[in-house]
């Protein structure tokens, strides 16, 4: 296996106006909703080819708080600060934040050797052990007893558990495509900054109304105190209540609560001391998943459950019981989940993004990753000169399909677990409602088939590469079972591993503990960082 490395170039806006015509399409947007969603999309929008030729505005209102739970991100955050040329060692203490390797799975499986497993972001040291990896567990799927647990085979993993951040000293070249956590509401306010230093309106007021024209696009917004602000397109970062697209639109709402069960959410601050660890853990519960996630500050914990399984009450109950936390002092906050998309994000002179667009629960951290996906896909449009109808059909296709692909790789985690202890992960377990491309996918691997061509051409699994998948499905055990294995063939053993145990050991060695980089967060590279897929 290879890595696929492409470059993301960072562009001046003069270079990029060289493609797009002298006069924007639309000149007045106005984003309705703040928080992290409003402020990074009023960002991408300021600092598209079209600069100051296009007046951004932001409608925040003082009467409506911002959800500011979302505190993990993929390693795609690291792209929208580079672009807009904003050092880590801005960013970062300003919002609390750290590094992020990946992602814990514990007590998902009950499979004997397979109860954790840890979903690592991509390095291209993982070139070396990638092959091996996958070879051992097409052979382990066909019964040889070998070692195919991905815990053993990434460097990811290894900076983890060490509690080691992702980037590497000088001389060392070979950097973790790493992901952050942060507190989302410094988040907001950093990116409210640097919204405004670009020119950026910000009217914090409330609207009262969204005032449709004749042929039944958005004309104007009647804010408090009666007055009136039009403009040429609207973005609606309106939450969950989806103000613009939801009730003045109509957009229909394709849920996907068949496929996930989880409609609700914890949250509870726990202090934080000694090493900071460089990773989410996700722990599984009797009726969800618990988070836990390190900021320079403190923890965030919480829970993600199903109300159709226990109430709130229980449901915190057992997350202090989880924290240790029974007779603390502590103050919980509970949430709400509309999980599932908007059946078109841009619907007219109108763009869904963050939860008013949709939302998949928050196991992967993507919440974040479809704001900027779908901002970057608006700015592409945008700078085109084309936002017709053609234009926005494609769009919707577009983002509609990395919904279902990221919704199918989240049902996966639930499809595969093997817990028996209540009615809520049986279910779970039980669940017949996948979509084809998944069904197809699990029957592929079920069958002892490699999925990487499958995965190769789109067939299914699409949002997420092969790494992924692979370490999804082998990290919960998906083999046959122990005691049908039988002693590998030569070929089949043909890895040594504790060569792969000696090289991790040794390149670990070569990053930093994570609280001491965070002291001293030194200037990223000049040169163009890399994205990195592993295929």
């Amino acid at each position: 296996m290879s890595v696929s490395a492409t470059v993301f170039n960072q562009t001046s806006n003069e270079h990029h106006a060289t493609r797009v015509g002298a006069e924007p399409p639309v000149r007045r947007i106005v984003v309705v909703g703040g928080g992290t969603a409003g402020w990074m999309t009023a960002l991408m929008l300021a600092n598209s080819a079209y600069g100051s030729a296009i007046q951004v505005t932001v409608i925040e209102s003082p009467q409506v708080g911002t959800i500011g739970v979302g505190e993990g991100s993929t390693p795609y955050l690291r792209k929208f600060f580079e672009g807009l040329r904003i050092e880590e060692s801005e960013w970062m203490p300003a919002c609390n934040a750290t590094y992020k390797n990946g992602i814990t799975f514990d007590k998902w499986s009950t499979r004997p050797g397979f109860e954790s497993y840890f979903h690592p972001f991509a390095s291209m040291l993982d070139n070396l052990t990638m092959t091996q990896f996958i070879n051992n567990v097409h052979s382990r799927l066909n019964y040889a007893d070998v070692d195919a647990h991905p815990d053993r085979f990434f460097i990811a993993s290894r900076l983890a558990r060490e509690g080691r951040a992702p980037r590497p000293e000088r001389h060392f070249p070979f950097e973790i495509w790493h992901g952050y956590h942060f507190d989302a509401g410094l988040l907001g306010a950093f990116l409210l900054r640097k919204s405004l230093e670009l020119g950026v309106r910000h009217v914090p007021r409330h609207v009262n109304e969204v005032v449709l024209k004749d042929n039944g696009d958005i004309g104007s917004l009647r804010l408090e105190g009666d007055e009136m602000l039009d403009a040429d397109f609207f973005v609606d970062c309106t939450g969950f209540a989806s103000m613009l697209v939801g009730k003045a639109l109509k957009t229909p709402f394709v849920s996907y609560a068949e496929n996930l069960f989880n409609n609700a959410a914890i949250a509870l601050p726990t202090p934080i001391d000694g090493p900071i660890m460089s990773q989410t853990i996700s722990t599984a519960l009797k009726n969800g998943w618990a988070w836990k996630i390190p900021l320079t500050n403190r923890f965030g914990n919480g829970y993600v459950y199903s109300t159709d399984y226990c109430s709130p009450d229980e449901a915190e109950t057992e997350l202090r019981a989880h924290l240790g936390l029974l007779d603390a002092d502590v103050e919980a906050r509970h949430l709400k989940m509309r999980v599932g998309r908007v059946a078109e994000s841009w619907n007219r002179n109108c763009l869904a993004i963050g939860l008013s667009q949709g939302f998949i629960e928050p196991l992967e951290a993507t919440t974040l990753l479809f704001v900027q996906r779908t901002a970057t896909a608006f700015v592409a449009a945008l700078e085109m000169g084309d936002l017709g109808d053609e234009a926005r059909q494609a769009f919707n296709q577009t983002v509609n399909a990395q919904f279902e692909g990221t919704r199918d790789y989240i049902v996966t985690h639930y499809k595969t677990n093997t817990r028996t202890d209540t009615a809520y992960w049986l279910d779970n377990a039980a669940n017949t409602h996948l979509s084809n491309p998944l069904k197809q996918l699990l029957s592929t691997w079920l069958a002892s088939k490699p999925i990487v061509a499958g995965l190769k051409k789109g067939i299914f699994g699409q949002g997420y590469p092969t790494l992924s998948w692979y370490s999804l499905l082998a990290g919960m055990g998906l083999f046959p079972d122990p005691e049908q294995m039988r002693p590998p063939t030569p070929e089949e053993a043909q890895h040594d591993l504790a060569q792969i145990d000696n090289m991790l050991e040794r390149s670990a060695m070569n990053y930093p503990d994570q609280r001491d980089l965070l002291q001293r967060i030194p200037p990223m590279s000049t040169e163009p960082s890399l994205q990195v897929y592993l295929w």
